[in-house]
């Protein structure tokens, strides 16, 4: 059982892997069909688009910026689409896993997209929400870090002019500091929201009071959701150079010019073969992201709520009489039960030793 202090962020990735590790089919399968569903519409788009379009080398021409328009949007709209699904997908593994940490229940396909169907308008809605809002919020971090870097190192050259490698070290350290600013900046604002699933599925609450809700319990959480953020990020470029390091050899032997910023069109195997590659890594490596966040979000409940003696007092009380209407209860059930859950069982130890 989690203690009173922190899970720091070297026991959140071991134990998320560890968890990984031990349900991994499963949540490959849990994971697959939205990915599985946006790859085989993205690739239908790009072959709609080189049916529509004809694109040939040589300079730039009206035709091939449609070109570039066309399959930008697309994929941009089969991006967004797809990642609201996959975390909608997620939300209803995040119920499932954390009866698994509770009461031992087995994390299952059926039951995952159960628990999605269930919550299926709230999960998208809120989903939709946090794409757009995080998108945002990381487009608008980006260019202001960007305009800060390049100002930063405009003053900097023009007053160490006389010193060019006292310049040119002051410049590299501007430049990590207002990137780290940057992201540091992006995880604080986005921790916010991190646990909206969890409260959703978990505390049967709505959208909005959800949304408040993780804001409220995700306040000590960045450094340990930016190691999470970083491990993932890490692992997800780690396997995709395995497999595109192969695949960029092949092209150049092939006489396909990667670098070129001319208006040649890839052949159609490299971008799908590209697709799927970037598809496959997000099935491998969403799960790890769900299962890190649900272990946070019990740790925060029971060192900030005594969540674990909440557990053990609905599990020899039994679930929280139902008042009338008229009067107001101040408590809350400890996990939100829906109508056609199975028995919640005995109360573990939360399972994270």
């Amino acid at each position: 059982m989690i203690g009173g202090t922190a899970l720091g962020a070297g026991d959140l990735i071991d134990r998320a892997v560890r968890f990984y590790r031990a349900n991994f089919w499963t949540l490959v399968l849990i994971a697959a069909p939205p990915v599985v569903v946006g790859t085989l519409i993205s690739v239908g788009w790009t072959l709609v688009a080189r049916s529509l379009f004809s694109v040939s080398p040589g300079p730039a021409s009206a035709e091939y910026f449609f070109y570039v328009l066309f399959v930008g949007l697309g994929n941009a709209s089969i991006w967004f689409a797809e990642t609201v699904c996959m975390l909608s997908v997620m939300g209803g593994a995040s119920r499932n896993f954390v009866r698994h940490l509770l009461f031992g229940e087995a994390i299952t396909f059926r039951e995952t997209y159960r628990n999605t169907l269930g919550r299926l308008w709230g999960l998208v809605g809120a989903s939709a929400l946090i794409t757009v809002l995080v998108g945002l919020l990381g487009i608008a971090i980006f260019y202001i870090v960007l305009i800060a870097v390049f100002i930063g190192i405009a003053l900097i050259a023009s007053t160490l002019s006389p010193i060019p490698v006292l310049a040119v070290i002051v410049s590299i350290v501007w430049g990590l500091a207002a990137v780290f600013g940057g992201g540091w900046v992006f995880l604080l604002a986005a921790s916010r929201v991190a646990y909206v699933p969890q409260v959703m599925l978990v505390e049967g609450q709505g959208v909005f009071s959800a949304i408040g809700r993780s804001m409220s319990l995700a306040g000590r959480s960045v450094r340990r959701l930016g190691a999470l953020f970083a491990f993932t990020i890490l692992a997800a470029y780690s396997a995709l150079a395995l497999l595109y390091v192969p695949l960029a050899w092949y092209a150049s032997a092939n006489g396909v010019e990667l670098m070129s910023f001319g208006s040649q069109v890839l052949p159609a195997w490299y971008e799908i073969s590209y697709k799927l590659i970037w598809e496959l890594s997000l099935i491998l490596l969403t799960p790890v992201w769900m299962i890190g966040l649900c272990l946070l979000y019990v740790d925060e409940r029971v060192r900030t709520e005594a969540y674990d003696i909440e557990l053990m007092a609905a599990a020899r009380l039994g679930d929280i009489p139902v008042l009338p209407q008229n009067y107001s209860n101040p408590l809350q059930p400890a996990l939100a039960v829906r109508q056609d859950s199975p028995p919640r069982g005995s109360f573990t130890t939360l399972g994270l030793k």
